[in-house]
């Protein structure tokens, strides 16, 4: 039975084009279906993204948790995907779909992560701290920002000369290809939530930062392999 998905967004949804593309190449194999695209800003890109592809779209109105929760319930959502949402999502639906609630995060967490850390502010921070590999990570959701357990991430090297807008676009082509991937495998059910521990995490081969990040191909071949180990 396909999963039905709600994607939340507050920006341009170019993560949630990423899994709506990804989901269209798996065809009947995708294990899942986006039935909802919700957000907190009424001129979200996302929204736009959704309506074209004729899935509902919503903006949820502000001061109100209650109606993230009725909206879900609604449309009978069985996943929750924050794809750049920038609203501490409530409590009370956290703890409805753990295990079942999926974020994107453009660094290594536990490092740069955080109340604040989003957008350009993360790589800003990991420019001034001078590290020399950052990257993308997908972690569950809990009710505390970026803490939850961490269920895949890839390596990202940063270059000599980086700007935070250039490491910023390194960064998110690894998050188009890393996402759509984590989301099919927890629809799936290859990869779950047991307790804190995380069944069916992808391990990046040694090397890929460097290897793969400026060849779109090989980069989604070697993620491929990581969710399919032979």
């Amino acid at each position: 039975m396909s999963a039905r998905i709600a994607v939340l967004a507050s920006g341009g949804g170019s993560n949630l084009q990423a899994l709506l593309d990804h989901f269209d190449r798996l065809g009947g194999r995708r294990a899942g279906d986006i039935v909802l695209v919700a957000s907190d800003r009424r001129a979200a890109g996302a929204l736009e993204r959704a309506r074209a592809r004729g899935i509902e779209a919503s903006v949820l109105p502000r001061g109100d948790d209650a109606a993230l929760g009725a909206l879900l319930r609604e449309h009978g959502a069985d996943l929750v995907v924050l794809a750049g949402y920038l609203r501490m999502v409530p409590e009370a639906v956290t703890r409805r779909f753990e295990g079942r609630m999926l974020n994107v995060h453009p660094s290594l967490l536990p490092a740069f992560g955080g109340p604040g850390m989003y957008g350009a502010r993360v790589h800003e921070a990991v420019l001034a701290a001078g590290v020399r590999v950052t990257g993308a990570t997908v972690h569950f959701v809990d009710e505390r920002y970026d803490e939850g357990a961490i269920a895949a991430q890839w390596p990202v090297p940063v270059a000599d000369g980086d700007t935070a807008s250039s490491l910023a676009a390194r960064v998110l082509r690894v998050e188009h290809a890393l996402f759509p991937r984590a989301v099919q495998a927890l629809a799936s059910g290859t990869l779950r939530l047991e307790g804190r521990r995380v069944v069916g995490a992808p391990s990046p081969p040694r090397g890929a930062s460097f290897v793969t990040t400026d060849d779109d191909a090989a980069l989604t071949a070697a993620i491929d392999a990581a969710f399919s180990p032979t």
